[in-house]
C-alpha cells in the first residue's frame, strides 16, 4: 500500500502528465515507458528511487525502470563508496544499473567553467548518453520544492525576469526529444527525510554540501534561513506557488510567440534572424521570448544570459541607427540591419576575406576562380528577339551586359575606397558606399560585395546593382552574362 508521500507523488505525475503516453486508470498511471533514475546517493535520490519503485510494485507505474550514477571523481573515496551505495542499492530492489565516471575538473579547466556548471554539463550529457543507450525515453531527477526555491533565489541573485521565476519545471525537453521529469517537486526537503526515517531507509551524504563558496549552498545555508524568518509560512512552498504562476503566463506567452514566429523569423542554424516592423509590433514579453527563441536557434546557452542581456537586445531592436551590435556571452553576437535584427554565432562573428585584394582578369569566355567563387563569363548573340528571356534568367548572381558598352580587360576584384560608379536607374555616378549605405543593404552583405571593372568604369557591384552604363537596350547586339557563384 502507498503512504501519503507516495500518494502525492502518484498525484503529481498524474497532474503533470510527466510520462507522456501515460493514461489514467483507476490506480494511477499507466506507462509503458522506459525510465531512467538518476541517483546520487543522496537523501533526495534515494526517496526518489524507493518511492519510484513503490509506485511499480503497486501496479500505479508499468514502466521499466534503469539507475543510473555519474560519478564527478570530485571527492576521491567518498565519491567512489557513493557509487557502491547506489549500485547496491540499485541490485536490491532488481534495478540494472549503469555507472559512468567524468572528470569535472578537467573539463572545467579546459572550458574556462565553474566546477558547479562543469558538473552539470558532463551530468546531463552523460544520463542522455545512457539513456539513449537504453532505450530510456525519460530521465528521472530528484529535484524537490527546496532545489525550485533556491533556483528561483539564485535568478532573482544574478537577474531574471518572469521566465526565471517559473523555476524548476516538472516536465521539460533535452536533446532528441527526452523528457526530464522531477515528481518529487511536490515535496519538500524535510518531508523527504521524514519519509527515508520512516521508512529506515539509508542515504549518503556529501560534505561539500556545506561549503558555501559554492553560490547554491551559500543560498540553501545562509540565505533562506534568513528570509524564512521573516516569512509566515514556509518559503519553499510560497516560492512553488509563485513558480506555478510564473509557468502557466510563461506557457501563455509561448503560445502568442508561437502564433507569430513564422512570419518575423528566418533560422537556419548559422544566423536567425527577426523581422523589425513585426517584433517592434509585439508585446515586450513577446519580444523577449521571439528572442530567446532566436539565441536558442543558433546555439547560444540560456545559462549565461541575464535579464541585463535581454533588455541590451530589446533597446537594440528600438534603435533608429543600423549597423549596431552587441557582443553575448560565449563570443555570440547580435547586430541590428535595417530591417532586421541578426543572431550569430561566434564564427560567424569574425570578418574573413572571401576573395583576394588584388584584381583578377576574368576569361571571357571561360571561368575563372576567385577564392571560393566561381565566375562564369558568356557571350550571346540578342537575334532582335528581345530580352525576355534574359529578365527571366536574372538572380543576384546572374547578370547581363551589353557587351558593346563593356571595355576590356574585365577584372574582379574587392571593393575599395573612393570607387565610383552610376547604379541602373541614375544618370549621375554615385560612391559605392553611399549607395549600399543608402540602398540599406545588410552590413554582411556590404563586407563581402565584389567590384567588377573594365579598363574605364565599375560595371557591377555584386550582389546589388549594375551600372546604367552597361545595360542592355534596343541597340544592344551581343550579350554578357556573367554569373557569380
Amino acid at each position: 500500500m502507498l503512504t501519503e508521500f507516495e500518494r502525492r507523488i502518484a498525484d503529481f505525475i498524474k497532474v503533470n502528465a510527466l510520462f507522456g503516453s501515460s493514461s489514467p486508470s483507476a490506480d494511477g498511471l499507466d506507462s509503458s515507458d522506459r525510465a531512467l533514475l538518476a541517483v546520487s546517493g543522496g537523501a533526495d535520490s534515494t526517496a526518489l528511487l524507493h518511492a519510484m519503485c513503490s509506485l511499480k510494485k503497486e501496479n500505479v507505474l508499468s514502466m521499466e525502470l534503469f539507475c543510473a550514477h555519474i560519478n564527478h571523481q570530485l571527492r576521491g573515496t567518498e565519491a567512489d563508496s557513493d557509487e557502491d551505495f547506489v549500485i547496491k542499492e540499485a541490485a536490491k530492489r532488481n534495478l540494472a544499473v549503469i555507472t559512468r565516471r567524468v572528470d569535472v575538473r578537467g573539463y572545467a579547466r579546459r572550458n574556462k567553467l565553474s566546477i558547479e556548471t562543469a558538473a552539470r554539463k558532463l551530468r546531463i550529457e552523460s544520463l542522455l548518453d545512457i539513456a539513449k543507450a537504453n532505450d530510456c525515453s525519460v530521465i528521472v531527477t530528484a529535484h524537490q520544492k527546496n532545489d525550485n526555491a533556491e533556483t528561483i533565489l539564485h535568478r532573482l541573485v544574478r537577474g531574471t525576469g518572469f521566465r526565471g521565476l517559473g523555476g524548476i519545471w516538472p516536465k521539460r525537453i533535452f536533446g532528441d526529444s527526452t523528457s526530464f521529469v522531477r515528481p518529487l517537486l511536490c515535496v519538500r526537503r524535510d518531508e523527504i527525510i521524514e519519509y527515508l526515517k520512516e521508512r529506515n531507509l539509508k542515504w549518503r551524504e556529501d560534505h561539500t554540501n556545506v561549503d558555501c563558496s559554492y553560490r547554491r549552498n551559500f543560498i540553501r545555508l545562509r540565505l533562506t534561513p534568513v528570509l524564512q524568518q521573516q516569512c509566515s509560512g514556509s518559503i519553499a512552498e510560497q516560492l512553488f506557488d509563485l513558480s506555478g504562476s510564473a509557468q502557466r503566463f510563461y506557457s501563455l506567452v509561448c503560445s502568442e510567440a508561437e502564433k507569430v514566429w513564422n512570419k518575423t523569423a528566418e533560422a537556419n542554424g548559422e544566423t536567425a534572424s527577426l523581422n523589425l516592423k513585426s517584433f517592434l509590433a509585439q508585446p515586450q514579453m513577446v519580444k523577449v521570448e521571439l528572442v530567446r527563441r532566436s539565441l536558442t536557434a543558433v546555439g547560444s546557452g540560456e545559462r549565461d544570459l541575464t535579464h541585463q542581456h535581454y533588455e541590451k537586445i530589446l533597446q537594440l531592436a528600438e534603435q533608429k541607427t543600423a549597423g549596431r551590435k552587441i557582443a553575448l556571452p560565449n563570443g555570440f553576437m547580435v547586430r541590428k540591419e535595417y530591417t532586421n535584427l541578426i543572431f550569430e554565432k561566434p564564427e560567424k562573428n569574425q570578418t574573413t576575406k572571401e576573395y583576394v585584394d588584388k584584381s583578377i582578369e576574368l576569361k571571357i569566355p571561360g571561368q575563372t576562380k576567385l577564392g571560393r567563387h566561381l565566375i562564369s563569363a558568356t557571350i550571346f548573340e540578342t537575334n532582335n528577339k528581345g530580352f525576355e528571356k534574359f529578365k527571366a534568367e536574372k538572380t543576384s548572381s546572374v547578370e547581363w551586359f551589353d557587351l558593346a558598352q563593356v571595355k576590356p580587360p574585365l577584372v574582379v576584384r574587392s571593393r575599395q575606397a573612393g570607387d565610383r560608379f552610376v547604379p541602373l536607374g541614375l544618370r549621375e555616378e554615385k560612391k559605392v558606399g553611399k549607395f549600399l549605405t543608402a540602398a540599406k543593404v545588410p552590413q554582411q552583405i556590404c563586407k563581402n560585395v565584389l567590384i567588377v571593372a573594365d579598363n574605364e568604369k565599375i560595371i557591377w557591384v555584386w550582389p546589388i546593382r549594375i551600372s546604367e552604363q552597361v545595360r542592355l537596350s534596343s541597340k544592344t547586339q551581343k550579350i554578357l552574362r556573367l554569373k557569380i557563384d
